[in-house]
């Protein structure tokens, strides 16, 4: 449904280190960067722009689609590692459906940031 989201962050190089790290996992990575912004997407495509702003509002709530439970589990690991706080560790999420697998961080600005994956579990 979405084309691009912008995000507002504080400090954007230190959001830029977060998010490179903990979206990596998810084939996110850089895409476009100017002053005062950088975009991330998938395959060099611009889908979300983090923006250097002096206030930010309220946390917002975004969820990256995983395409596996290990690429939840790798996402939470390296959010960690990038200084996010953990949320909700990875596993299922029944109440919303039987194979909803997520896992949440707050980022450094107190955003929400979820990766989820809506397939069962391959062996």
């Amino acid at each position: 449904m979405f084309d691009h989201l912008t995000l507002p962050v504080r400090d954007l190089a230190r959001s830029r280190d977060f998010y490179m790290q903990a979206l990596a996992p998810l084939g996110i990575g850089p895409a476009m960067e100017f002053p005062g912004v950088l975009a991330l997407g998938r395959e060099g495509r611009p889908q979300l722009w983090l923006a250097g702003s002096a206030s930010v509002s309220a946390p917002a709530h975004l969820a990256f689609a995983a395409a596996s439970r290990a690429q939840v589990d790798a996402f939470h690991a390296a959010a960690l590692r990038a200084g996010g706080s953990d949320n909700g560790a990875p596993g299922l999420r029944p109440h919303y459906h039987p194979d909803y697998y997520a896992a949440f961080v707050h980022d450094p600005d107190g955003h929400n940031i979820e990766a989820v994956c809506h397939h069962p579990e391959t062996l």
